[in-house]
């Protein structure tokens, strides 16, 4: 393959791993994903390719629906032990964030609920809200007609049912709601963490990646007893950490999130998603494997004073 040829592919790369990353939920699918694309790429006649773009837009879409659909991804995604793979603010895989559709359908909480739509309305909503393809676009990559890709786009619209979700938090607005989470985890009041919840909170953990399956609380009191409760240091949690981590505010697909940092390294995260000024969602998230591309961009980056030096 000429220099020309490897050229077009990786000015689009960066667009296909956002593609792909919302497809899937997954940095490290994503990439595979790419790179298969690249060898398709590398071996097709590309003197038929009129519009390459398009051509390898098709083509990462439907590998990633095979993933979608193949036999270990139904196992993984169904027995509750999945989780989007979180990244950091800046991180080029979130893609575009221009609109309100693009910031939403990458959190955390969006990429979680987007297991309720099929593969096939999951590619549509991605394509039409995150990269604002027209119809006659995406039936033409999906292979189906425009009428069948509206109405797959209604059916997953109804099942998100996002209205309301807060996005387009800025660093300091992120930093704000972090802070007064951690103040009132370090209270021990209660009360003073439920008043930050909406009603309806709910909050997913892999149990810091400890746990085969998720743990799943619902009720403002529930979630801010377990909060409380978990926030609290200790040495038996110090030493199943290997240390006292230090305690950041940053943003994290989007939303505010807490992450503990030890030796350079993000050990665990806690990331919210908010609705009218309220933490509405919590994704807690401990598991290396998950942690990892997230935790090699932190050690790229300049940071700001952590709010907890060593917890």
């Amino acid at each position: 393959m000429d220099t020309a040829a490897v050229a077009r592919f990786e000015a689009s790369r960066p667009r296909l791993a956002s593609l792909a990353y919302r497809l899937l939920g997954s940095a490290a699918d994503a990439e595979d994903t790419v790179q298969d694309a690249f060898l398709r790429w590398q071996a097709a006649d590309r003197s038929y390719v009129e519009v390459p773009e398009a051509w390898l837009t098709k083509i990462v879409t439907n590998l990633a629906l095979d993933r979608l659909r193949s036999a270990e991804a139904r196992r993984v995604r169904a027995v509750g032990t999945w989780l989007p793979e979180p990244l950091l603010d800046g991180d080029p895989m979130l893609g575009p964030a221009d609109t309100v559709e693009q910031r939403e359908s990458v959190t955390l909480a969006v990429l979680t609920l987007m297991e309720r739509l099929t593969p096939i309305e999951r590619a549509v909503y991605v394509l039409r809200e995150a990269f604002a393809y027209r119809h006659a676009e995406i039936a033409e990559i999906l292979e189906l007609t425009e009428s069948a890709s509206q109405q797959h786009l209604h059916r997953a619209r109804r099942r998100l049912d996002r209205s309301g979700s807060g996005t387009g938090i800025d660093r300091a607005a992120a930093h704000r709601i972090v802070q007064a989470f951690v103040d009132a985890a370090s209270s021990g009041r209660t009360d003073q963490l439920v008043a930050l919840l909406t009603d309806d909170v709910t909050a997913v953990s892999d149990g810091a990646g400890l746990s085969e399956r998720l743990i799943r609380l619902t009720s403002p009191e529930r979630v801010a007893r377990a909060f409380r409760a978990g926030f609290k240091p200790t040495a038996a949690k110090r030493a199943l950490v290997g240390g006292s981590p230090s305690m950041h505010a940053e943003l994290v697909n989007g939303c505010p999130a807490l992450l503990a940092v030890l030796d350079d390294r993000v050990i665990g995260m806690v990331v919210f998603d908010m609705r009218d000024g309220r933490i509405a969602g919590v994704h807690g998230v401990g598991s290396a494997a998950r942690l990892g591309r997230l935790s090699g961009e932190w050690r790229c980056r300049v940071h700001e004073a952590p709010l907890i030096a060593a917890w």
